[in-house]
C-alpha cells in the first residue's frame, strides 16, 4: 500500500448520513485558556453505506484483536 499522506484525529466529532452517504466528520481538541478544549474539524470522510459497513466490520475485528491482546478490556455494562 503507498499511502501518500497521513493525518492525525483525536477522534469523529459526528457522523451524518446525507444524500446516501455515510459522512464522518474526524476533529482534533485545540487547546482553550481556563476550560475544555476546543473540538475543530479537520477533515471529513464520505463514503456509500456499503464502504460504512466494510469499514465498521474492520474495525469491529481490530476491536476483537486488541480485547483478546489485553489491550483494551470489554465494558460489560455498556448499553
Amino acid at each position: 500500500m503507498d499511502c501518500k499522506k497521513e493525518i492525525f484525529v483525536d477522534g469523529i466529532g459526528q457522523i451524518h448520513f446525507t444524500g446516501g452517504m455515510v459522512r464522518f466528520d474526524f476533529v482534533t481538541l485545540q487547546p482553550k485558556e481556563g476550560g475544555t478544549p476546543d473540538t475543530e474539524v479537520i477533515q471529513r470522510v464520505i463514503m456509500p453505506p456499503q464502504g460504512f459497513l466494510s469499514t465498521f466490520s474492520s474495525m469491529q475485528q481490530l476491536i476483537d484483536k486488541l480485547v483478546e491482546a489485553g489491550v483494551l478490556q470489554k465494558n460489560e455494562n455498556a448499553k
